[in-house]
């Protein structure tokens, strides 16, 4: 795999964990360019292994075979585009087939395993914000803010529909709103770094949000953390 180089210390990073249709990729990659910082997508990640694994024709469920792949994988982003071996598969991996996948293969913890170092090293100053399941709970447990966004599968399902109709995608609301449920289920009950808030995170419910206002509400929170912080520090260091 393409790694970025090893982390810079004392990074600030941001968490945006969640499950699907809540918005998070969107608000992560926002909040990056307001901040002028890096951005993190993992689960483009699984979503990529994901991809492999099935072109390599191999079970979903083998989690050692799976890992050994996850750590051999050729992977790079450039430009906003996802590559793998060079090819271009930005497109391949937004599918609901390749988000099933990806929430399969992430539940093996050789893969969790293989991936952790390349997330960690895509911190570099001025700042990341890392957009993903675990990102607040495993990968970036002292990341300065973790924010955790929800909404409901029925709204969530609503969002992945006009969105695939968009895109001339034929999809069924009803069965879409299954996946989701399926999909949470999985990825929250699975025992490796489970799908869940971290235990310092600002929740944020989207349900009846839309993206500006979300930013807004997380960009609103970023900057409350940062001033109590900075209040604080001035306060430890009076004499």
């Amino acid at each position: 795999m393409t790694q970025p180089n090893a982390r810079t210390p004392s990074v600030p990073i941001i968490t945006i964990d969640g499950p699907s249709g809540t918005g998070k990729g969107t608000i992560a990659s926002l909040l990056a360019a307001h901040l002028g910082w890096a951005c993190l997508d993992s689960g483009a990640l699984y979503r990529v292994l994901g991809l492999a694994a099935e072109r390599a024709g191999l079970d979903l469920e083998d989690g050692e075979a799976l890992g050994r792949l996850a750590a051999d994988l050729d992977l790079a982003f450039l430009d906003g585009r996802v590559l793998l071996a060079g090819e271009d598969v930005s497109a391949a991996i937004r599918t609901e087939a390749a988000g099933n996948a990806a929430s399969q293969v992430a539940a093996h913890p050789q893969v969790r395993a293989a991936l952790l170092d390349w997330q960690r090293a895509a911190a570099r100053l001025p700042g990341l914000v890392a957009d993903g399941r675990d990102m607040g709970t495993v990968v970036f447990p002292d990341a300065e803010v973790k924010i955790f966004l929800t909404a409901s599968p029925e709204e969530r399902g609503k969002r992945r529909y006009r969105q695939l109709r968009d895109q001339g995608v034929e999809v069924n609301l009803k069965q879409l709103v299954g996946d989701i449920a399926a999909r949470d289920e999985r990825d929250s009950q699975r025992a490796v770094a489970p799908l869940r808030p971290a235990l310092d995170a600002l929740v944020v419910d989207t349900t009846t949000l839309n993206i500006d206002q979300v930013l807004e509400r997380v960009l609103n929170l970023v900057r409350q953390i940062v001033e109590e912080r900075q209040g604080t520090q001035g306060a430890d260091s009076t004499p």
